[in-house]
């Protein structure tokens, strides 16, 4: 099978731990080890989220006063090189030597005029207390949102439209490379008036873009990583309830968080919905025994409603 593995920012750097190198490698390390397992038997794509990475690099940035900050597409470019060397490295210690893995800087278009640039959605960098919050909104004139019991800063997060470098992936696919592409949602660019490309200052949700990279790949499993173990309808309430398999129609009628699982339910939908293909939402730790459809949630065109966790 052709596998899609989209492994979100929080997996690969934990909720509430210090944005540092070590504990990153540690972390990708760790994701390696299941990633290895799909390659196994599976040809393997990998996307990777980088709202906690992008997030911190900005804050660097602006603590530089003497130039400007960079824009988000160039710190999301860097984040990408970052995290693919690190993805790189700890999955080549462990697959055969001769088994080739190459990460692709891959720029996403996206149209200038989305509405997302009027309501900022995604959530980037590191989580802070509301007092916290507040002050770098005032100083920095960020967008805050509330993120669980902590709040982020949020950013334009625009539809991804077409990947622009496909083709490229196609044929490194085709030849048996394990890429690692469309990270971080991929490098948000538009075109001008002359169709020539420029960069836009957003980041794009790395689940829509990760669903639209395995659909054009033909993929036969989208697979979305995250930090729990399942979605959850009434997520984080009394009510809560496991989603073990689902219908794509079910799934779209239920309400999920805009800058969490919201993303990652619309996009497995969309896939399954346009390729027939099944989808899965779920924990790293679980990655063996999601495709297997023993853990995490399975979409699917051949559910019949919803099916909860007994």
């Amino acid at each position: 099978m052709r596998v899609v593995v989209a492994l979100g920012g929080n997996a690969l750097l934990r909720r509430g731990q210090v944005l540092n190198a070590e504990n990153q490698r540690e972390n990708i390390r760790v994701a390696a080890r299941h990633l290895a397992t799909v390659h196994e038997n599976h040809e393997l794509v990998i996307a990777h989220g980088n709202g906690p990475q992008v997030g911190l690099l900005a804050l660097m940035e602006a603590a530089y006063k003497p130039v400007d900050p960079y824009p988000l597409d160039v710190l999301g470019a860097e984040t990408v090189g970052m995290i693919g060397y690190m993805i790189e490295q700890e999955l080549g210690n462990i697959i055969p030597f001769e088994d080739h893995i190459v990460t692709v800087l891959t720029q996403i278009l996206v149209d200038p005029e989305d509405p997302a640039f009027r309501n900022p959605t995604k959530p980037v960098g590191p989580i802070y207390g509301e007092a916290e919050a507040a002050k770098l909104q005032k100083e920095k004139g960020w967008e805050m949102a509330p993120d669980g019991k902590y709040f982020r800063r949020v950013v334009p997060s625009p539809k991804p439209l077409c990947i622009i470098e496909m083709s490229a992936i196609k044929m490194l696919v085709d030849s048996g490379v394990v890429v690692i592409c469309a990270g971080g949602g991929g490098i948000p660019v538009a075109y001008d008036r002359n169709r020539k490309l420029f960069g836009v200052e957003a980041v794009i949700d790395k689940d829509l873009a990760s669903g639209l990279l395995a659909n054009g790949l033909g993929a036969d499993m989208f697979v979305m990583l995250t930090d729990v173990p399942c979605v959850y309808r009434g997520f984080g309430t009394e009510h809560q309830k496991a989603i073990r398999a689902a219908h794509p129609d079910a799934m779209e009628r239920l309400d999920f968080a805009t800058g969490s699982m919201g993303p990652k339910v619309l996009g497995a939908c969309q896939f399954v919905r346009e390729t027939g293909k099944m989808s899965a939402i779920g924990q790293l730790s679980d990655l063996a025994k999601i495709m297997d459809g023993e853990a995490g949630t399975l979409i699917s065109n051949t559910v019949d409603g919803i099916v909860y966790e007994e």
